[in-house]
């Protein structure tokens, strides 16, 4: 992905709420497929308000620069940081971020985000939202120092568990299955009554699924680390001879790896 669209216009005077409408309209009405997620989504599923300035917004890698055209065209200064996941939108009342994919490389949008999307709505706008189990995905893979979403993960899970897809949910951790195997058992840690919102059997059938995952031998040593926090485990990969996956998998070209990670210091 290397489109990098760019803009300095900019919107003043107009109140967040007001903004958020004119981009979801402007998105609708050039018909560009997007999906709300952030802080609305986690509200939308699990009632917890956030206070946030920020709309997220989820669309598919190809849809992406007619997204940024269309609110470039509204007068938001527009820019790609990172090409490999994230665009974004803004004025000097809202903040957008335009996602693709996660931060590690995985969790690309693709059509099953928007074939199983609830219908909402977000200050009297149709919406449709990220749906719970590629939010619940995403936010499992984010184990920053400075940011750690298992709290979400298992908030997400206390309000949904009982009717999630989990057989959708568990392909889309693909490979990865430990990781959700880790939240789930940090959900029965945090809450006495969590196995009350399991369904029966599920924790052994992931164990039985997750745990040979671990156990398969590599030809070089690889720390996985590096899909959970883009910081914490560079020490591994640059002193320690670690493969890194997000490179050895073709998660992330080279280029773009070296850009998220210089950024690292900005936040």
């Amino acid at each position: 992905m290397s489109t990098r669209i760019e803009s300095t216009h900019h919107l003043s005077g107009e109140p967040h709420e007001r903004l958020c409408v004119r981009a979801l309209g402007a998105l609708q009405r050039a018909q560009v497929p997007a999906l709300v997620g952030g802080a609305f989504a986690l509200t939308h599923y699990t009632g917890i308000v956030r206070d946030t300035k920020d709309l997220d917004f989820f669309v598919r890698e190809d849809d992406l620069p007619r997204a940024l055209s269309v609110l470039q065209d509204e007068g938001f200064a527009t820019s790609t940081p990172f090409p490999h996941w994230l665009a974004k939108a803004h004025s000097i009342a809202l903040s957008m971020d335009i996602i693709f994919a996660s931060g590690n490389g995985l969790g690309r949008v693709d059509d099953d985000w928007f074939r199983y999307a609830p219908d909402a709505s977000l200050y009297g706008e149709p919406i449709r939202v990220v749906p719970v189990e590629e939010l619940l995905c995403s936010k499992a893979f984010i184990m920053e120092r400075e940011r750690f979403d298992g709290a979400d993960v298992a908030h997400l899970l206390r309000a949904q568990a009982r009717t999630l897809d989990w057989e959708r949910l568990i392909r889309r951790f693909s490979t990865h299955l430990p990781v959700l195997l880790s939240h789930l058992i940090l959900f029965l840690y945090i809450y006495s009554d969590g196995a009350d919102y399991l369904p029966s059997g599920l924790l052994e059938d992931l164990q039985r699924r997750a745990l040979p995952m671990l156990a398969e031998s590599p030809e070089k040593p690889v720390c996985r680390g590096t899909l959970l926090s883009r910081e914490q485990y560079l020490v591994d990969v640059v002193l320690r001879g670690y493969e890194d996956p997000r490179l050895t998998s073709g998660l992330i070209a080279a280029p773009d790896l070296d850009t998220w990670t210089a950024a690292i210091d900005s936040h």
